[in-house]
């Protein structure tokens, strides 16, 4: 049976989620303090986190920030009453999957849960190179020399796409595809969010690679200017 952790201080509304997914064949464990999940998570393994923005003793941003970068890369829904775009673009950086704005109705909740659980496997289990850069699917991560960078699932699933197509344009359908799954519902500007983050994660590495946007077509990693005289990438 799939489990899901539910980080949630209001007592009531996490045992309704709890119902819900119950319901729909999916355990849940509940959690109301970032302290209790932090335990909790470290001792089990949840295919998805569902993490309400504001707890007593913290902000469910900061502790999905943690847990990224400790290398837990379960999809992660949150919970937030903040409806501005700014917010829900701070949640994506941060690491979350999707979101959820409050109040929400619990068949829409259930059904993205749903939709991260089916979220498609790595591409490949094998180590993807190109250029300068390294994608370890197993890891989680990307190197470039001796740096190296945690990547979210989606993060990890554009990241194989781009560095297979060996420079050559990657269509946002078929990023889209890779990260999210065919036919399931996308959070807007939810591939433009991970490219913003990807791009920061490609300049901590300090390869010479960017991932450009060929407008109207797509995205595909390409030397930057500073590279001039090494070898070509095609």
């Amino acid at each position: 049976m799939s489990r899901v952790a539910i980080v949630e201080d209001h007592e009531r509304l996490a045992e309704m989620v709890r119902q819900a997914l119950a319901a729909a064949g999916i355990e849940a464990d509940l959690f109301h303090t970032v302290s209790e999940a932090s335990y909790g998570v470290s001792r089990a393994d949840y295919d998805v986190l569902i993490v309400d923005r504001g707890l007593p003793d913290g902000d469910g941003l900061a502790f999905l920030r943690t847990l990224r970068a400790a290398g837990q890369m379960m999809p992660c829904l949150m919970l937030t009453a903040r409806d501005a775009l700014h917010d829900r673009v701070d949640g994506l950086e941060s690491g979350a999957d999707d979101y959820v704005t409050k109040p929400f109705a619990m068949s829409e909740l259930v059904a993205r849960v749903r939709t991260l659980m089916r979220r498609p496997p790595a591409l490949s289990a094998l180590v993807a190179e190109f250029a300068d850069i390294t994608v370890d699917p197993q890891q989680h991560a990307m190197r470039c020399a001796h740096r190296s960078v945690q990547l979210a699932q989606a993060e990890l699933q554009i990241m194989l796409c781009l560095v297979k197509a060996g420079g050559q344009t990657v269509r946002h359908a078929a990023l889209e595809h890779a990260a999210w799954g065919l036919g399931e519902a996308v959070t807007p500007n939810a591939l433009e969010v991970t490219v913003h983050r990807l791009r920061k994660k490609l300049t901590t590495v300090g390869t010479r690679l960017r991932l450009a946007n060929i407008r109207g077509a797509g995205f595909a990693l390409q030397a930057t200017p500073a590279s001039t005289g090494a070898p070509s990438l095609s």
